[in-house]
């Protein structure tokens, strides 16, 4: 039971966090692909706003890489239930931030490459703005981390 517990932790550590970065990339990713129908010089603005939620997925990857090599290091006999349920509860943080926050930043991000069409000279503006969102990735991420750090 503890390894099954710590193994969903990891799981929605990668599966959450992932799910934002797709949901994010791909609607920042339309919008750019709309507007490069008009504007195909705006690429380079375009493609790093498309990139920018991509973030989260690469923060659950690195919390699930992490926490499995704990569990992996541990003898499956000797694997106990407060262990598995400490793996799980470490994963969270970035599981639930990295899957919203991936998602919100994307919707960000499409609206930041718009106003880069309409204002080119002002998409360092609309960056920041994006960069809000993915503070709240960044705090799961340390919370994960600090769990890891205290796992026994």
């Amino acid at each position: 039971m503890a390894l099954a517990w710590g193994l969903l932790g990891i799981a929605l550590a990668v599966g959450l966090a992932g799910m934002g970065s797709i949901f994010g990339v791909s609607l920042a990713g339309q919008t750019a692909a709309g507007v490069m129908t008009e504007e195909p010089k705006l690429f380079g603005k375009a493609l790093i706003f498309v990139a920018l939620p991509g973030t989260q997925g690469i923060y659950g990857f690195a919390i699930a890489f992490l926490f499995i090599q704990k569990l992996l290091a541990i003898p499956i006999e000797d694997l106990e239930l407060v262990q598995g349920l400490q793996i799980f509860m470490g994963c969270l943080p970035i599981a639930i931030s990295g899957l919203f926050s991936g998602l919100w930043q994307g919707k960000v991000c499409a609206s930041g490459i718009n106003l880069t069409v309409k204002q080119p000279n002002e998409s360092g503006k609309a960056l920041i703005l994006a960069a809000f969102v993915e503070f709240y990735a960044i705090l799961g991420f340390i919370i994960s981390i600090l769990t890891w750090l205290k796992f026994k």
